[in-house]
């Protein structure tokens, strides 16, 4: 069933966020965090995957360009945030994504991507999805994507203009 159309499913969360060391406090984000600004919210398998430090990255190159739209960047997978911070400290040139200056939510128990509907059931991950919520909580684009077929960041930015 499709959200476009429909108020974004709530959502709070521990996330790894930029500079995070890897004893650092666990803070928590949320969908409301947002309200009043556009967001790129997306999702990906695994930390540490092949396909995905790509599209993560660029991203994160972009992201002065989505701000100026008066947008931010939101990541999200089933893994852990000391995942996410140990892959956010992994060098570029080690399949890392070091430099990535957005947050990414660590969706343990599953059921954020499941109620964006992005689960594999029975496989605990999260197929790649990419949602365009307003400045009200409403989604107004959404793409989910088979875990090997990556996004084109253009794509998203031409979405996000119109």
């Amino acid at each position: 069933m499709s959200l476009v159309g429909k108020p974004a499913p709530e959502f709070t969360a521990a996330a790894a966020f930029p500079g995070d060391t890897p004893a650092g406090e666990v803070k928590s984000i949320s969908l409301s965090d947002y309200k009043g600004k556009w967001l790129v919210f997306f999702w990906y398998p695994l930390d540490f995957t092949f396909i995905c430090p790509t599209e993560i990255l660029a991203l994160s190159d972009r992201l002065d360009e989505i701000a100026e739209m008066g947008a931010e960047v939101l990541g999200a997978s089933t893994d852990s945030v000391y995942s996410h911070r140990a892959w956010m400290r992994t060098p570029r040139g080690e399949n890392g994504i070091e430099g990535t200056a957005y947050p990414i939510i660590a969706d343990m128990t599953q059921q954020i991507a499941a109620d964006y509907g992005v689960l594999i059931d029975g496989q605990g991950i999260a197929l790649r999805g990419l949602f365009i919520i307003d400045p009200n909580g409403v989604v107004q684009h959404a793409t989910i994507n088979a875990l090997n077929v990556g996004r084109n960041v253009d794509e998203v930015i031409r979405t996000l203009q119109a």
